[in-house]
């Protein structure tokens, strides 16, 4: 039986994902290893092409079909040129790592365990890791640790520079698993990665980071915007803001995309918001909670939280004020006092504040 053709974003046709070979066994498209490694389909045929970088068995049809050991190779390959090696030298070396196996798939556990010649490379796993999680960052240069596969693709397309990779890879880990975990486990493991190495290695890597959070930004924000299904809740909004001095945004528009999935109104203020403007604002919108982000004890403003939580409104004997959310790692637990609180993760504070929706807060002098 045939495989039904996708379509892909532009509405172009686009190879399935996998099917069966003549002999039964089963490979993955171009396009499927491209996502995985981070790069364009097109990157991967040029290799062939100019390299002879290619499926190491060839099977009838119109498709590549590339197997365990042939995405093990374009992973060295991937690892070699992000590290600087010239492509035509990286396609030798990559090329010496395959071992023929009679395995398909990768994860289908029909071929043993791919090893470098040191007993290193990139299909080398512990048997004590999680199955969605593998070690090392080596193919992006970023030091990524345990991580998704998703996450290692998304560094390899960030070093490369390759928008159109970061935004497919993007789109593809929030439809596949969710806001939450697409933040948690793949954006900002990624984000943090860059931005350690920028710390160890002076200015290289700035490019990187910037590219990687404007995209990082563009997907948060579109998810933001989308209505979700059902019908908006209704109340007062949620204000979110950075506070004075803060310029870290990007965890406050996961949790504006993470509220928005679930209907709830929000105002974002964005980057370093004056305390005179943060307390105009609680005043004129009345807001059900205040989520305010500070990356640093310099930007963490307890003063500031503990006005913002005693600010009331409504009618006397009716009055309720704002839960303040504090948020990142600036704050100490200790701060968290009558009035606010202290999330820990994005799924917390999106909890957090779902609550408040069911169970209103009073003021204390109410």
């Amino acid at each position: 039986m045939a495989t039904a053709r996708s379509r892909g974003p532009a509405g172009q046709d686009t190879e399935p994902d996998s099917a069966a070979g003549p002999d039964g066994s089963v490979g993955i498209t171009t396009g499927a290893v491209a996502r995985r490694l981070g790069v364009s389909p097109t990157t991967v045929r040029s290799w062939e092409q100019r390299y002879g970088i290619a499926p190491a068995a060839r099977r009838g049809g119109k498709h590549r079909r590339w197997t365990r050991d042939d995405v093990a190779m374009l992973d060295e390959m991937c690892r070699l040129t992000t590290a600087g090696i010239p492509p035509a030298e990286a396609a030798r070396a990559a090329m010496t790592t395959r071992v023929p196996t009679t395995g398909t798939e990768p994860g289908t556990g029909a071929a043993p365990p791919h090893t470098s010649p040191t007993g290193t490379g990139p299909g080398t796993a512990s048997a004590s890791a999680a199955p969605h999680t593998r070690a090392a960052g080596a193919g992006s240069g970023l030091p990524l640790g345990a991580v998704r596969p998703e996450c290692r693709g998304l560094a390899r397309a960030a070093v490369r520079l390759d928008s159109p990779a970061i935004d497919a890879l993007l789109t593809e880990v929030l439809r596949d698993h969710g806001l939450v975990t697409a933040w948690e486990e793949v954006m900002a493991p990624t984000l943090h990665a860059v931005g350690r190495k920028w710390g160890t290695t002076g200015e290289r890597y700035v490019e990187v980071e910037h590219l990687l959070s404007w995209h990082v930004s563009t997907a948060l924000r579109k998810v933001a915007v989308t209505p979700p299904p059902g019908t908006p809740v209704e109340g007062p909004p949620v204000l979110l803001a950075c506070t004075p001095g803060e310029q870290h945004t990007l965890p406050l528009e996961a949790l504006a995309a993470g509220l928005a999935e679930r209907g709830l109104p929000t105002r974002m203020f964005g980057a370093a918001v004056p305390a005179e403007a943060l307390d105009e604002a609680v005043r004129r919108l009345g807001p059900a909670a205040v989520a305010l982000w500070s990356q640093s004890a310099s930007t963490a403003d307890a003063v500031l939280a503990r006005q913002v939580a005693r600010t009331g409104f409504g009618l006397r004997g009716a009055r309720t004020a704002p839960l303040v959310l504090l948020l990142g790692p600036g704050w100490q637990t200790s701060q968290a006092r009558a009035g606010a609180v202290r999330p820990h993760g994005l799924r917390a504070a999106i909890d957090a504040v779902a609550h408040l929706f069911t169970h209103p807060r009073r003021h204390p002098t109410a």
